[in-house]
């Protein structure tokens, strides 16, 4: 049995995960797409060093920012873990508000066409010729992916436009298709706050970051290796980014972060709509108590 705890960004997964391990004796699996990235440390939010010696943690710091990363991989490392604390008798919770990843993972992924050598060979000329050209391609028949695909993700809008190609459908809508049957026994539960207190919470977490060194921490990162197309696409490093270069008021920073989230939080929750069989916690306050009989009664 996989125990998922899943909810928006701010909503309190993250301390509410370590009670429910530490009280359960489980260990905790993320599934945040950022969290991925090591050193990306304060704009994730990940658990101290401390935390993850009381509750070990798996899917933290597997890449370094400037690497990309795809569900693929994420669902890849996702099934080794399962398969190594199933082995040893020990229990897993999934907690994190990427539900593409939790969706891939507990349904697996659409059939999509496979790659054609051919094609991506012409696409990839195509880019070479007229750099931007396969974004703006894919933006006109698949708006939506285009809006997920940073410009220079080169690979990705390869397969995107690949799909397209040859399957005659956008890669955005296959991405919602999934199996009808899990692939793995699970209880999920979705920690649901009223908008109002979300709302105040991801004013606090904004400011605690910033106070943390979120524009130093983002600053070191991009001193060393750099960011990555799609870890330069995170809430908070974004921002902070476009702070570097100019783009972006000193004063204007956290409003913009806070903004980011809530449209992050509004798209977190279309998904959650659709995913089956969760259930829904709805709380002012996340309290371990609120959770517990939803995750494991009849477990």
């Amino acid at each position: 049995m996989l125990w998922v705890l899943t909810g928006p960004t701010a909503s309190g997964k993250s301390q509410l995960a370590m009670d429910i391990a530490a009280a359960r004796g489980l260990e905790v699996l993320s599934a945040d797409s950022m969290a991925v990235y090591r050193r990306m440390n304060i704009g994730t939010a990940k658990p101290t060093t401390a935390e993850r010696a009381l509750v070990p943690h798996h899917g933290l710091d597997l890449v370094e920012p400037h690497e990309q990363f795809d569900t693929s991989r994420w669902v890849a490392e996702a099934e080794r873990v399962i398969q190594e604390t199933s082995a040893a008798g020990r229990g897993l919770l999934v907690v994190g508000g990427t539900p593409l990843y939790l969706m891939a993972l507990l349904f697996g992924f659409f059939d999509g066409p496979s790659a054609d050598p051919d094609v991506r060979a012409r696409l990839g000329a195509d880019e070479d010729s007229e750099p931007g050209a396969l974004h703006r391609r894919l933006a006109e028949i698949d708006p939506t992916a285009a809006a997920r695909i940073h410009p220079n993700d080169r690979k990705r809008l390869v397969r995107a436009l690949e799909v397209f190609e040859l399957g005659g459908k956008p890669i955005s809508e296959l991405q919602q298709q999934f199996a009808a049957e899990p692939r793995f026994p699970y209880r999920a539960v979705w920690l649901d706050l009223p908008r109002p207190r979300l709302k105040e919470r991801v004013r606090l977490r904004t400011r605690s970051m910033l106070e943390a060194g979120l524009v130093e921490e983002t600053r070191a990162i991009e001193a060393a290796s750099g960011f990555g197309p799609t870890a330069s696409s995170a809430i908070g490093y974004a921002e902070v980014l476009q702070l570097l270069a100019g783009e972006l008021a000193a004063d204007e920073l956290a409003t913009r972060i806070a903004r980011s989230t809530h449209r992050l939080v509004r798209r977190q929750e279309t998904w959650l709509r659709r995913f089956p069989g969760l259930r829904r916690v709805s709380t002012s306050t996340p309290e371990t108590t609120c959770v517990l009989d939803p995750l494991f009664d009849d477990a």
